[in-house]
């Protein structure tokens, strides 16, 4: 099971995530999130910035023997939808505010997901929300995923920048963003943002 570590310094959304842990606390739910992105990025304390989303990737389930599983972030329970959007009213914000875009990333079975993702989770807890953070390699990979689609300047460059990956973190990264997308052009702007973030000799 997680161990009981509570949410912190979370900015904006701190206390949007507080209430939907209450929410589901008073209704007797337990919802186990797998989030990366911003808030995972607070979350772990690499960096200081703005988020306004709560990036979904997975869900995680107990099995029969009690030890918890990744599954695909969909379908989110009815439940949570309508804690979610009770909470968007409640503090205006958008209605996906808590959202599993990034889930898309899961294709066909773990295999897909970045590395270390299952194993490295870090779990925090607010009453009846139990967020699972992904670790550092999934989140270097997802992150140099990201600098690549969006450039040099973009909040997910700054991210990886900060987060100081060495030259074998940024290897192992490479190699499972390279296989994301096939394509010459592609791995060309990968050696772009690979350029841009290795450590300085």
């Amino acid at each position: 099971m997680p161990p009981d570590s509570p949410l912190h310094s979370l900015g904006a959304l701190e206390a949007p995530l507080r209430a939907v842990g209450l929410l589901l606390e008073a209704s007797g739910r337990v919802e186990r999130l797998v989030v990366v992105g911003g808030i995972a990025i607070l979350l772990r304390g690499v960096r200081i910035r703005p988020t306004t989303d709560v990036d979904v990737m997975a869900r995680a389930e107990l099995d029969g023997s009690g030890y918890l599983r990744l599954v695909p972030a969909e379908p989110l329970s009815e439940e949570l939808k309508a804690v979610v959007s009770r909470v968007a009213r409640d503090f205006g914000l958008e209605e996906d505010w808590i959202n599993t875009v990034i889930a898309a990333q899961w294709r066909t079975g773990p295999e897909d997901l970045p590395p270390g993702l299952e194993e490295e989770l870090t779990w925090f807890i607010t009453g009846g929300l139990h967020v699972g953070v992904a670790g550092r390699r999934a989140l270097l990979a997802l992150k140099l995923y990201a600098a690549v689609d969006t450039g040099p300047t973009s909040v997910h460059t700054q991210d990886l920048l900060a987060l100081a990956p060495t030259e074998d973190e940024l290897a192992e990264a490479a190699l499972w963003v390279r296989a994301q997308d096939p394509t010459p052009a592609f791995h060309t702007l990968l050696d772009q943002v690979l350029a841009h973030v290795r450590p300085q000799q």
